[in-house]
């Protein structure tokens, strides 16, 4: 059975931060690969947010020549707004034999109770969810996908003594926890960057910050 990991987010841009998580959890956990999505339309789409075929060309320029890294358009391409479960059902029909997990920042995963379906959701894929610059996993105690979850248990992730944990849901899915380095690289940080005139260098690749600036993206 094929191990796909499901990379979903704006990547607005996609940057070196990414791209090393993609690499560190593909290793990990012994994917066949990762598949880069980049959201479409969604319900928390944000004014400076990159028009979908930019960030989707932008990924493809970063991953190139890269073997287990691949670039879905499925959210892209469509016209309405994207849901995450809906992403999800369409992937597994695609591809039924493979066995799905669901990568996403400590934030991200927090969000899930105001998702479309999110229980659903938990159904059908097991979740990598990584450490994030700004957010601890100690955080996640709240989360009602966590029943009984000890927090000096996740204290000793947040202190780096133990890099991974898994954990059981009422699903019967795992969620896996896992610390990947501390690249102190955002999205917003280098858009900001742009918006004033600073050099954006070795924070993304070289043919992402060309597309950048051939396309006057983020001005």
């Amino acid at each position: 059975m094929k191990k796909i990991g499901i990379y979903g987010g704006a990547f607005n841009p996609v940057h070196y931060g990414h791209l090393r998580t993609a690499e560190e959890v593909y290793e990990r956990f012994s994917l066949d690969k990762v598949v880069f999505i980049p959201s479409g339309r969604t319900p928390f789409d944000k004014p400076d947010l990159a028009r979908p075929h930019h960030r989707l060309e932008m990924i493809n320029r970063a991953v190139k020549g890269n073997r287990h890294f691949a670039v879905s358009d499925i959210e892209t391409k469509s016209r309405g707004k994207s849901y995450t479960i809906d992403t999800v059902k369409k992937l597994k029909k695609l591809d039924p034999d493979a066995e799905l997990s669901f990568i996403l920042g400590i934030d991200a995963f927090l969000d899930m109770p105001y998702w479309k379906q999110p229980d659903g959701l938990m159904d059908l894929v097991s979740f990598i969810v990584i450490s994030r610059p700004g957010y601890v996993f100690h955080d996640l105690r709240t989360s009602p996908y966590f029943k009984g979850i000890s927090t000096g248990t996740l204290k000793q992730l947040d202190s780096r003594r133990s890099s991974s944990l898994i954990v059981d849901t009422p699903s019967g899915r795992k969620v896996f926890l896992y610390n990947v380095t501390g690249l102190m690289i955002s999205a917003s940080g280098i858009r900001s960057r742009i918006r004033n005139g600073e050099s954006i260098k070795y924070l993304l690749p070289d043919s992402v910050k060309s597309y950048i600036i051939s396309n006057t993206l983020y001005k």
